[in-house]
């Protein structure tokens, strides 16, 4: 995917969200003329978006850690045990993360966000057969204790199906091998080989 760069909407999003000093971007409360400090998983937009500079794009990148944990990126850094923040994952952002990640070149990143992903979403589907609307990406678990937003982790979520499909389409074929060798039954192993393969012919 081609970078948009210097354009006007390109420019103010550097200006108005991107932080330089923290290497991330932020929502802008424009009636207030302030930048929130809130770090939010959204910080990756701009460069799916293709509207962050090289540079914003390598900040970003490189703050990976803050959001990235073993399932996958949180989205948020902060426990509120409200569904939309730590520890939780949802599949639309992992997706526009690594697809973020990818149109600057930073593969080997979006590789490991989705395979980390990947594993937590198979592993949780061998043992019970589902595929849930959110993951904890700290345990790398489906359970979830949410006070804020629906209480029940929905089963059959469609974003997170087609999320699944297209994070496993865009993984070099050696990671998609290794992934399915990292997976405990020959089933789960089984689901890996034949989505990518149908997928990507």
């Amino acid at each position: 995917m081609a970078k948009i760069g210097g354009g006007t909407q390109a420019r103010s999003v550097q200006k108005y969200l991107g932080d330089q000093k923290q290497g991330l971007f932020f929502d802008y409360d424009f009636e207030n003329g302030q930048k929130s400090s809130y770090r939010y998983a959204t910080t990756f937009y701009p460069l799916w978006a293709g509207l962050a500079t090289d540079e914003q794009a390598r900040a970003v990148v490189k703050n990976l850690s803050t959001f990235e944990r073993a399932g996958g990126i949180a989205a948020s850094v902060e426990e509120t045990q409200g569904q939309w923040d730590y520890p939780f994952g949802w599949a639309p952002i992992q997706l526009l993360a690594v697809e973020g990640m990818r149109r600057y070149g930073h593969n080997a990143e979006a590789d490991q966000v989705s395979t980390k992903f990947l594993s937590t979403v198979l592993e949780n589907f061998v043992r019970d057969g589902t595929i849930r609307e959110k993951y904890n990406v700290v345990s790398r678990s489906s359970a979830t204790h949410v006070k804020a937003g629906y209480t029940a982790n929905v089963v059959g979520f469609g974003w997170t199906n087609a999320a699944f499909v297209e994070l496993l389409r865009l993984l070099p074929p050696e990671e998609v091998n290794r992934l399915a060798d990292a997976i405990s039954t020959a089933d789960g192993a089984s689901v890996v080989r034949h989505t990518s393969h149908r997928e990507l012919r």
